[in-house]
């Protein structure tokens, strides 16, 4: 039987994991990561739980009341129904604490999500709550959800226990109707007690199963509830479940057009309205603009993260919706300013640019991300831990790792968003040497804040508003006087007031340092 339960779990967990690699990036958007894995982790447990109480009670305690209130009835029938007069009362008393059970169980995991939420934040920005010595806040946080489980299901185990006395009162009265009745017809009636007896004694055994069911049905609700959780992520859209059903993006040179794209991530709220725009191959085009504007939504919509409102996105002249996920993402390598590496190895984090690469590509991509040098620092190499989400790296390495991903994955599609944000000077112009490599022969998007690095992109794009305003070269732009020629004074004028008096600069010229 616990070898039953536990495949029970493990078929449900993997189930629920391939849904959730189904759930596009919207429902992760929209569900706290508590919440999802507490539904992964504990609802397959419920659900085994469940099939195991109810397995143990039908064929143990179900079969045994049946079989022996079947005896009472034929031996004496009037004395049967005399004892299920209290059946009514027990089904009502019963179903209130149900409803009670499932209540303060829904309150329970509300709370446990609340309190998993507080301690996987803590863990998360441990610096942020020490350098702003935030203990003693986050401390009566964590402290009031732990109150807050232990208060409910403390009332769990009260509701539950109630229906044991329930069943204890109600059996006495019937037990005690039915020797007052059966008294009643040897004293008086002078019949036969030998059915007395039979009918009493099939009662009394089959108080002790009666019992256990009436139990069996408040204890059952919070395991109910608990695989009812699971059934929720089961049973939900999985939007990308089926996309590798549809037919394989043929990419060719990597030619991405947007025509007339509107998307919001809530209705009713606009993000990018009617965005026009052609990316050509072997060509970098840059989005620069307002944070706000737009610019890290088109890269989203590009990989597919989300859908457009309206309009379409095409690759090669093929529209993106219209062909599987595996092939569009496939043709993309996207590296962004958030980096996330996964616990594990240097070698394993760069290999999941192009799972199964040789350990020679593997330093190729390193060596061409200028990131080789800095591992073969470490005492293991290749093989040093990067730890939980990269925690042993400095900022830059991550980057330059990601970066070696993106190398190693040798996609026709580049997508830079902030690579370079966190390399400082020196580190940065290594990498912005390499990246040029990589983008000659790519269709390149980028997105940056510091006009510097995109002053010789073929093209840029002005994103604000939602909108495309405007298009062109750096000295195109710079001429027509427009959304960027401001831009670029402002993040100028700004560059100078930090390091002091410095002689102007032409219109076309880019200023030497300019920051984020």
């Amino acid at each position: 039987m616990a070898k039953v339960g536990n495949r029970i779990v493990a078929d449900n967990q993997k189930r629920i994991f391939d849904r959730l690699l189904g759930k596009d990036v919207r429902y992760y958007s929209a569900h706290h990561t508590a919440d999802i894995t507490m539904r992964f982790s504990s609802g397959a447990a419920s659900a085994r739980d469940a099939l195991n109480l109810v397995i143990t009670s039908i064929g143990r305690d179900a079969l045994s009341l049946l079989a022996l209130v079947s005896v009472a009835v034929i031996q004496d029938p009037f004395l049967a129904i005399i004892s299920a007069v209290v059946m009514p009362i027990a089904v009502y008393g019963t179903r209130k604490l149900i409803k009670k059970a499932k209540a303060i169980f829904k309150r329970e995991f509300g709370s446990a999500v609340k309190l998993n939420t507080v301690a996987m934040e803590f863990i998360q920005g441990v610096r942020t709550v020490k350098a702003y010595t935030l203990e003693p806040v986050v401390r009566e946080r964590v402290h009031a959800y732990v109150d807050e489980v232990e208060r409910a299901a403390n009332n769990l185990v009260g509701t539950q226990a109630k229906s044991s006395p329930l069943m204890e009162t109600l059996g006495g009265f019937a037990i005690a109707g039915v020797i007052l009745y059966a008294g009643y017809n040897v004293v008086v009636l002078d019949r036969s007690p030998g059915s007395f007896f039979s009918v009493l004694t099939a009662l009394l055994l089959a108080y002790e199963p009666a019992k256990r069911l009436a139990r069996f049905h408040v204890d059952l609700t919070p395991m109910i509830i608990g695989a009812n959780m699971l059934f929720e992520l089961l049973d939900g859209e999985a939007p990308e479940m089926d996309q590798d059903k549809l037919p394989a993006l043929p990419v060719g040179r990597g030619r991405i057009e947007f025509d007339k794209v509107d998307f919001g991530y809530r209705p009713g709220e606009a993000v990018l309205r009617e965005v026009d725009l052609v990316a050509e191959p072997g060509q970098t085009t840059a989005l620069v603009g307002t944070s706000g504007g737009g610019k890290t939504t088109i890269i989203n919509l590009i990989e597919r993260f989300y859908r457009p409102t309206s309009g379409a996105i095409r690759i090669d002249g093929h529209d993106i919706a219209a062909h599987s996920l595996p092939s569009v993402r496939g043709a993309m390598a996207l590296v962004s300013q958030d980096v996330f590496l996964f616990s594990g190895t240097v070698r394993e984090n760069i290999a999941f640019g192009r799972p199964g690469a040789s350990e020679e590509e593997i330093i190729a991509a390193a060596k061409a991300a200028h990131a080789h040098d800095f591992i073969m620092k470490f005492e293991h190499g290749y093989d040093a831990q990067v730890g939980e989400h990269g925690v042993q790296l400095s900022g830059g390495q991550r980057q330059r790792l990601a970066i070696s991903r993106a190398f190693l994955k040798d996609a026709p599609i580049l997508l830079l968003d902030e690579a370079t944000a966190a390399l400082d000077s020196e580190s940065e112009a290594e990498v912005q040497k390499a990246l040029q490599a990589l983008q000659s022969r790519r269709t390149t998007i980028v997105i940056a804040h510091r006009l510097q690095t995109v002053v010789s992109a073929d093209k840029i794009c002005v994103v604000d508003g939602g909108k495309v305003v405007e298009t062109g070269r750096h000295d195109e732009l710079m001429a027509a006087r427009g959304r960027y020629y401001t831009f670029y004074q402002m993040q100028f004028a700004h560059e100078r007031k930090a390091i002091g008096d410095a002689p102007a600069i032409a219109d076309g010229d880019p200023p030497a340092l300019l920051t984020a």
